[in-house]
């Protein structure tokens, strides 16, 4: 039995997901803890409680955002200001840990203090992430209005670590990797076991996935459909009209997408593959501000599984739209394509078999301060 520490970046569903589907697939051999900031350790926590897998509570960052729903610079900025100021005290934290657990592996799903501890300890780590294929994939199809956007958040991702044994992309889209990157992993969505499992059939109801927030225009929009629509990602609430408003429950979510017609929701990479793995046709709604998720939005579309719209900017007759088209959609989806546990498990457990490890770089030790969190 190998032990692995899991670091998950707190920003949306998505790298949650990811690691649950990962360890899902390992706890059963090895001793894992999770280490996740804000909404992932709010997620994995519940999820995990009283079991064999330990989650612990790190800072990270997080996005905020305004009264019209975009992401707010100033509020993000500042407590990303504050995290980056403490970030050397959190990583001392995690060698500390790394000292203590004598990890065999470590692996990242964007969060960039724990990789940076394994390294000063001299431990392997792997990258596995969507994020990552804006530095690894050949982006040159996509608009340019997008274009001008993918250096800067190209360089941004480059910041967050380096030095990983194997990089990991995980997507539901496969452009071409960029010649430099022929070494990097380029697989499917990774889906946790509830996924995997699901009985699908094509149901009446629309799943609609929202995060945090929702305009009067958008609901309006999903009301006018003429079909229910199960509402997730806004909480409980009374009924309105066609909408039925439910708390995120993982297990119920799982099955209303399985049985429904489509999905409609924020164009998060993940969800969006399991909704495509489900034979679920999307309507995606990238967020305004959200770059990454209009990538993903555009590359929705080039598959044939799909639709998008601004969020901002949905209507109606675009979701009339949308259920009209929807065997063409269907037909369309590569279910085998899109699993891509296998393949990032494969790589995984090479690490897990004894491979040379790297001798940490020479450096003074810190000093052993206590850290509050």
């Amino acid at each position: 039995m190998a032990k692995i520490l899991y670091g998950v970046a707190g920003e949306g569903r998505g790298h949650a997901m990811r690691a649950r589907a990962i360890v899902e697939s390992l706890r059963a051999e090895h001793d894992i803890v999770i280490y996740a900031p804000e909404y992932a350790y709010e997620l994995l926590a519940a999820v995990y409680q009283d079991s064999d897998v330990a989650v612990r509570r790190i800072p990270g960052l997080c996005f905020h955002y305004d009264s019209r729903y975009r992401l707010d610079y100033w509020k993000t900025g500042w407590p990303t200001l504050r995290y980056v100021v403490g970030v050397r005290y959190l990583i001392r934290r995690l060698q500390r840990d790394i000292e203590a657990e004598q990890p065999e592996l470590v692996i990242t799903d964007f969060e960039p203090s724990l990789p940076r501890a394994a390294e000063r300890c001299g431990v392997p780590f792997i990258s596995l992430n969507h994020q990552h294929f804006l530095v690894t994939y050949d982006l040159s199809s996509i608009p340019s209005y997008l274009q001008r956007h993918v250096g800067f958040m190209a360089r941004v991702v480059r910041t967050y670590y380096s030095g990983q044994v194997e990089t990991i992309v995980s997507s539901f889209f496969f452009p071409p990797l960029k010649p430099i990157y022929r070494e990097v992993a380029q697989i499917g969505v990774l889906l946790r076991p509830e996924i995997v499992r699901a009985s699908r059939r094509h149901g009446a109801h629309i799943v609609a996935y929202l995060r945090r927030f929702a305009s009067s225009t958008l609901l309006g929009a999903l009301e006018q459909c003429g079909c229910e629509v199960r509402v997730y990602g806004l909480g409980a609430g009374p009924r309105r009209g066609s909408l039925r408003f439910f708390d995120v429950d993982a297990f119920r979510f799982v099955e209303d997408l399985a049985t429904s017609r489509a999905l409609i929701s924020t164009a998060g990479n993940q969800l969006v593959g399991e909704a495509l793995f489900l034979e679920k046709p999307v309507l995606a709604l990238p967020e305004c501000g959200n770059f990454e998720q209009h990538i993903n939005a555009y590359f929705l579309r080039q598959s044939g599984a799909g639709m998008s719209v601004a969020m901002e900017r949905i209507r109606p007759a675009h979701i009339h739209a949308f259920l009209h088209r929807l065997d063409d959609f269907r037909g369309r989806i590569d279910r085998e394509r899109l699993y891509g546990n296998p393949k990032a498990l494969a790589i995984i457990k090479r690490y897990l078999q004894g491979p040379p490890r790297p001798q940490p770089a020479a450096e003074s030790q810190p000093a052993r301060e206590k850290v509050l969190v």
